[in-house]
């Protein structure tokens, strides 16, 4: 650990915008707020932790506990991972603030709904936020600007992962956290076109989906769980629904195994079931129904 309670009993702050302060909360986990943002790590199973957030805590550090806290925001390795995101926001705020985008009221159409606000962030650069979902829309000079091989025809990019098209093709109006956020979606999403554009080959471990793809090929022919339950006929095992190399569709054979629970952990892109050691299930299944069909 990198500092002990002891030397965290009373807040510290660093200053200038925004101000950051850490502190340990009443029920003892260290904390910090930035500006607006508060953050604490909390502990988590197999004594890990991990961070949680919330958004204007009004009172002291000293006096937070876990209940103010509702956000969700991964694991922490240790208070050293802690203290690295805590000052990463403070200095995506910093720049952000110097970017000087502009708040504006808008009702425009987006294919998420009527927009409910917009950040402007240049001259045919516009996010908008909806009720539901929310995403950019550039000018038809803006959108000539994308790469034609991730260009949207009307112009949208949606927030959840398009956003990061905006972000590679207009660097500069985005702060140093979103870039680096926007390179890995760029890499998970579209790992083909980061390739082609940037002329380096992503290796194993650098692209969920092309690690992904090379998980599927190199299993295209073995039994990938589709679906699993706790079986009530065989207490300890879990019964599983697999298709050959994970495929999907109405007319993909299916078959059912029984996995020991002890044994069924999912890896990062399912579960491979071994014939020779999992027994196939061909009786009553704890499965209410399988595509519309009672299980006998």
């Amino acid at each position: 650990m990198m500092s002990s309670s002891s030397n965290l009993s009373s807040a510290a702050s660093t200053s200038g915008f925004p101000e950051v302060e850490f502190g340990r909360t009443a029920d003892g986990m260290l904390a910090a707020r930035v500006a607006d943002n508060a953050f604490a790590m909390a502990p988590g199973r197999d004594d890990g932790h991990y961070l949680v957030t919330a958004w204007r805590i009004s009172r002291p550090i000293a006096e937070w506990t876990r209940a103010d806290f509702y956000g969700h925001s991964g694991a922490l390795a240790d208070e050293a991972a802690f203290r690295a995101r805590v000052l990463e926001n403070a200095e995506h705020q910093r720049e952000q603030r110097s970017l000087g985008r502009r708040e504006i009221h808008s009702s425009a159409y987006t294919p998420w709904g009527p927009s409910q606000g917009a950040t402007v962030y240049a001259e045919g650069i516009t996010c908008h936020s909806t009720a539901s979902h929310g995403g950019f829309f550039l000018s038809a000079e803006r959108n000539r600007k994308i790469n034609t091989m991730l260009r949207s025809r009307d112009g949208y990019y949606e927030e959840d992962e398009c956003w990061a098209i905006v972000a590679i093709s207009f660097p500069h109006l985005f702060t140093s956290f979103e870039r680096r956020c926007a390179e890995s979606t760029m890499k998970d999403s579209w790992p083909d076109e980061w390739e082609t554009i940037t002329g380096t080959v992503l290796q194993p471990g650098e692209s969920r989906r092309k690690d992904e793809r090379a998980f599927l090929t190199e299993h295209a022919d073995d039994w990938l769980v589709q679906s699993a339950t706790l079986s009530d006929q065989h207490p300890g095992f879990t019964e599983v629904i697999a298709t050959k190399g994970g495929r999907h569709g109405h007319d993909v054979e299916r078959r059912r195994f029984l996995i020991p629970s002890a044994e069924y952990k999912i890896g990062r892109f399912g579960f491979v079931v071994d014939p020779e050691r999992h027994a196939s299930c061909d009786g009553p299944s704890s499965f209410p129904s399988i595509y519309g069909k009672r299980v006998a």
